[in-house]
């Protein structure tokens, strides 16, 4: 599974370069394409919240290569900066909010598929997501990285769009709420496979000591 998404992943780089050169050239600030990603996957949140779940995967994956487009910019005009990955990170958590929120939204508001279950479960794939991302954050502010797990961002992104562009609410809806659930479990357990690995990290790490100890 990890060499078949590698190789989309690597086409999928292989398809917007075209992109990413004419943003180059164009002198487009990184920052700038960050705004309007989030601004995209915001919108594509607020697709879902009103009940268009085929447009919003549609539109979430189509808007999703400024996710990747920000970094590809800054890494070759050489404008990557601490602020730059900072801002990047932070509108990630606001995407990730609407986006979830969004179908947090539909499962409450809908008249057709309101679920009160799935409610619970799309607001535990929020609260779970948040905790991924925090404890990456928490581990990097310690000095190590603990982008580990089973879901990171991008696969995250994935489930959001393609499923929903193609399915939508096909079968009654059964496709769209089992991708929730899958995202949801997926989440819990990346939050936890995290947790083990800060523990290990940690805790095999040498515990500092004080001058002339």
């Amino acid at each position: 599974m990890k060499a078949i998404w590698n190789a989309i992943v690597s086409g999928y780089l292989k398809v917007i370069a075209p992109v990413a050169d004419w943003l180059v050239a164009k002198r487009v600030r990184p920052n700038t394409i960050t705004t309007v990603g989030t601004l995209c996957t915001c919108t594509a949140g607020v697709i879902f919240a009103t009940g268009h779940i085929r447009t919003g995967g549609w539109f979430l994956g189509l808007t999703a290569l400024f996710d990747v487009l920000d970094g590809t910019v800054a890494r070759r005009t050489g404008t990557t900066s601490l602020f730059g990955a900072f801002y990047d990170s932070t509108l990630d958590r606001v995407a990730d909010g609407f986006l979830l929120g969004g179908l947090v939204v539909f499962y409450a508001t809908h008249g057709q598929h309101a679920n009160q279950g799935m409610v619970i479960v799309a607001t535990m794939a929020l609260i779970a997501t948040f905790l991924t991302s925090y404890t990456n954050a928490r581990a990097e502010g310690l000095g190590f990285s603990a982008r580990v797990g089973v879901l990171q961002r991008p696969e995250r992104i994935t489930l959001l769009a393609a499923p929903q562009a193609f399915f939508g609410l096909a079968l009654h809806g059964l496709v769209l709420a089992g991708i929730v659930t899958l995202l949801m479990v997926t989440a819990w357990v990346t939050f936890f496979q995290r947790m083990a690995y800060v523990h290990r990290t940690a805790t095999a790490a040498p515990t500092p000591t004080s001058p002339g100890e």
